[in-house]
């Protein structure tokens, strides 16, 4: 991937370890810990790439009171130019290709925040730490990145090539345009209606699902107008979709899989909606909440 072509983002920020990040969270509530709607809040708000929204349980204490009087401590982030500058350069390429296509739909396109982090950040959804994965907060529209990830993806998830860490980051922007389309407020009402949010056809994963259609309409788009990708590159981010399905996943942690508990959708199914978003570029063809997923 010749990311090099990339347009820079000048919306890449980098954390100077204070746990600033986006600022006050919210209160789980009352010393008695998490309750059904707290989790549930977590899998709505964290959307982490692919880790269980519930590792942010580990924030919440005894108490489960993360809040910004007392942030988590986190290291001022060590970042790397090159890499810092590749992240910039693909954030910069979805914020130009949404934004083309928010106009061409008459609409104009809020960019995000990417806020560079290493161990822990406060953010407006939450205290985090890397343990999540990354992941974005529509309570102050940023995506948060830990770029240790990335090593992560190689070292446990046998993923390498630039255009699966691009992946990443175009996934949780996935998550921004469906902030910018009102899908997190539905998904809140229907919610609170009763509807299902975990399980194989469940809201959790329908919104996951679409979110890498999106990835997948970015990556058609910037390719159409960058000419960036290399033989092998689309292949490694089908890879990295596969690896993190969470049929694959929880094989891997528990030996077995329990499809009433997915959160993320099967790996099956995470490279079948990249692949319609990539096919044609289309944002029409990344319904994944009407009919089967």
């Amino acid at each position: 991937m010749d990311w090099q072509k990339g347009e820079r983002s000048q919306n890449v920020e980098v954390d100077d370890g204070s746990g600033g990040g986006g600022g006050g969270g919210f209160r789980f509530g009352g010393g008695r810990g998490l309750g059904l709607g707290g989790i549930i809040i977590l899998a709505i708000l964290g959307m982490v790439f692919f880790k269980d929204p519930t590792a942010l349980l580990g924030q919440a204490g005894s108490g489960g009171t993360p809040s910004a009087a007392a942030p988590p401590r986190g290291r001022a982030a060590q970042v790397d130019p090159r890499e810092e500058d590749f992240v910039r350069a693909v954030l910069g390429s979805s914020e130009k290709t949404w934004s083309d296509i928010f106009a061409a739909h008459g609409q104009t396109y809020t960019d995000p925040k990417l806020v560079l982090f290493s161990g822990a950040v406060n953010t407006a959804c939450g205290s985090a730490s890397s343990a999540v994965g990354p992941f974005y907060c529509p309570g102050d529209q940023r995506v948060y990145l830990d770029l240790a990830f990335f090593r992560e993806l190689e070292t446990r998830f046998h993923t390498v090539g630039d255009f699966a860490r691009a992946y990443v980051i175009a996934h949780e922007v996935g998550h921004h345009v469906q902030n910018l389309m009102g899908v997190f407020a539905r998904s809140e009402q229907a919610r609170r209606r009763g509807v299902r949010m975990e399980g194989a056809g469940g809201l959790s994963v329908r919104q996951e699902l679409q979110a890498d259609c999106f990835a997948g309409v970015w990556a058609n788009r910037t390719q159409d107008r960058l000419h960036w990708l290399q033989p092998g590159d689309v292949e490694s981010a089908l890879n990295a979709a596969s690896q993190i399905g969470d049929d694959a996943l929880q094989r891997q942690a528990q030996g077995r899989v329990v499809p009433d508990s997915f959160t993320h959708g099967t790996s099956q199914q995470r490279v079948k909606w990249f692949t319609a978003g990539f096919k044609g570029g289309d944002v029409s063809a990344c319904d994944t909440f009407n009919g089967p997923v």
